[in-house]
């Protein structure tokens, strides 16, 4: 498993691109903006196939997903049902730098190919999902917006609910083991183990 990111536009937003050897499929993991650095990323790596997995919908996670679709002929965008209605929608934007997206793929639901498990993190938006990959014995958490290192997501946003989001960080990704690394929507990396034991908002 090879991860790379790439951090995006005004509001540097994390995209990451995971590719797995077993499936040589690479996994284009909230293309936020700048489109063209995303896509000359991915044109470092031998994969078969790509898809684009949205962890939610918020605009600067999606922003890229049309043209990055488009150059790499992606012919949909994985996102959770609960979080479609964002897609498009003239109120999910964020001028001047994050218009509304547009010419964005079908929506479809995430695939079960193997390279990952859908976990279910509502809270900062309705659909709110995380990635889990595992190859080799390795593994990683893509947790979109839900956890930062230090810190929690917001939930005053469209659909946000903040009870929602402290019960899916608290029984959903705090179970897992210490060292499993996580991904967030922006920022460092950081662990499970070390947001256990020391994140604020937590306590």
């Amino acid at each position: 498993m090879i991860i790379k990111t790439i951090v995006t536009g005004s509001i540097a937003e994390n995209c990451y691109l995971v590719w797995c050897e077993k499936s040589r499929t690479l996994h284009i993991i909230d293309p936020g903006a700048d489109p063209e650095n995303i896509i000359a990323a991915a044109g470092e790596l031998d994969y078969d196939r790509a898809e684009i997995l949205l962890t939610h919908g918020h605009i600067d996670h999606i922003s890229a997903a049309g043209a990055v679709a488009k150059a790499l002929a992606v012919p949909s965008i994985r996102i959770a049902a609960g979080d479609r209605f964002l897609l498009g929608n003239p109120a999910n934007s964020f001028y001047p730098d994050y218009p509304t997206a547009r010419d964005l793929p079908p929506a479809e639901d995430f695939s079960a190919d193997g390279d990952y498990q859908v976990l279910e993190l509502p809270g900062h938006s309705p659909g709110g999902s995380g990635f889990l990959f595992e190859e080799n014995g390795e593994r990683a958490l893509f947790t979109g917006d839900t956890i930062f290192s230090n810190s929690i997501g917001r939930s005053d946003l469209w659909g946000g609910d903040g009870e929602a989001l402290l019960r899916s960080i608290r029984e959903r990704i705090l179970p897992l083991e210490d060292s499993l690394r996580l991904y967030p929507g922006h920022g460092p990396t950081t662990t499970v183990g070390i947001e256990r034991k020391y994140n604020p908002w937590l306590r």
